[in-house]
């Protein structure tokens, strides 16, 4: 999230001829929300959301309210933590169809609304396109159709294209902003030009310690930046990509197209650390299989598998590969998945795996 304090907003003004405008409609606490909603008496209390819902055992959190969050409480954190910073947090286990069942819910709100062009990126947040004079006045009527209809609360923030309706969303969060934010060229270099490149949407810190080995560490130094000398550094595609993110360039139409998943994969953490890597080796092929099962079922081929591997204590990393040709077959997704995790040349002790397919 974008922190310090929100300035530079732009006047709001209602008058004039209607203009194309991308709204980014993001849920609050989305999976903690969706929760409070079926356990009402929640409502106000810190709750963790991760695993199966027991701190004791090892899993990590998925999401968590806003009362556990002022405890330190955050994402990707150990339940075990989170139960040590917030010992009164209620801890549940993640339920991802019945999320799926309350985000489309929302998305059905979206759709609802007549001449906008709706784009979901996940269960959580969509882009939504539209002719108006008063894009301020639309994004205020979508945050209370959405409360009035699913009981859920959202931010929306407004651009001129994807990218800064996307980042004007942080402005415009609980404890940052007023519930919408607008973010366009005219105030793009008040807003950002100060801030570290990891405050763009699509940089993340791997990414900016490049780019700052580079004498790159702000938006305005990555918008000045050379797009060719980033090219011949960082490849042909992305080193002028990260230019025009510095510049706040980005797509314009919203495209109604039908929101799938970019990948389908399976994790397991372990109550034990494995510590013999044949064991590794058969519970990777093992998520492979499961992986398989699940894009054979959807008959979407996959493309590239990922392996991730936290190694004990909580070190994680990820390595990939594209397939020879897109493929349904267990056998040759557990084979290439074993084949990339032999790119980990640490033998530590693991606490959970992972694998993806991509698509």
């Amino acid at each position: 999230m974008i922190t310090g304090p929100v300035c530079h907003a732009l006047p709001v003004t209602t008058d004039g001829p209607a203009h194309h405008w991308v709204l980014h409609v993001d849920l609050d606490q989305f999976i903690a929300a969706a929760e409070v909603l079926r356990r009402p008496e929640l409502a106000g209390r810190p709750v963790v959301v991760g695993g199966k819902g027991d701190p004791t055992q090892r899993a990590v959190v998925a999401t968590a309210t806003y009362e556990a969050r002022a405890f330190g409480v955050r994402s990707g954190m150990p339940l075990r933590t989170a139960a040590k910073r917030c010992p009164d947090a209620v801890f549940l286990p993640a339920d991802n169809p019945y999320y799926e069942q309350v985000s489309e819910e929302v998305m059905a709100t979206l759709r609802a609304r007549p001449g906008t062009v709706v784009e979901v990126m996940g269960w959580d947040e969509a882009f939504v396109g539209a002719e108006t004079a008063d894009p301020e006045e639309l994004a205020g009527t979508i945050r209370r159709e959405i409360l009035e209809r699913t009981r859920l609360h959202s931010s929306v923030g407004i651009g001129d294209n994807m990218l800064r309706a996307k980042l004007a969303t942080a402005f415009a969060k609980p404890g940052v902003g007023h519930g919408t934010y607008r973010l366009t060229a005219a105030n793009w270099d008040a807003v950002m030009a100060h801030r570290p490149t990891t405050a763009l949407w699509g940089i993340g810190t791997r990414t900016a310690r490049k780019l700052a080995e580079r004498g790159i560490e702000t938006v305005a130094q990555l918008a000045a930046a050379d797009p060719a000398a980033l090219a011949a550094e960082l490849g042909p595609a992305l080193g002028p990509w990260y230019v025009q993110l510095g510049r706040g360039i980005g797509r314009v139409q919203v495209e109604g197209t039908p929101w799938v998943p970019r990948s389908r994969g399976h994790e397991t953490t372990f109550q034990e650390n494995l510590t013999e890597w044949a064991d590794v080796r058969t519970e990777v092929a093992a998520l492979a299989r499961r992986v398989a099962a699940d894009i054979a079922a959807e008959d979407r081929p996959a493309a590239r598998v990922g392996v991730k591997v936290r190694f004990a204590p909580f070190s994680t990393y990820t390595r990939s590969a594209t397939l020879g040709a897109p493929t349904l077959d267990a056998d040759v997704l557990a084979a290439a998945a074993l084949d990339v995790l032999e790119r980990f040349t640490s033998r530590r002790p693991v606490r959970l795996l992972g694998v993806r397919a991509e698509f």
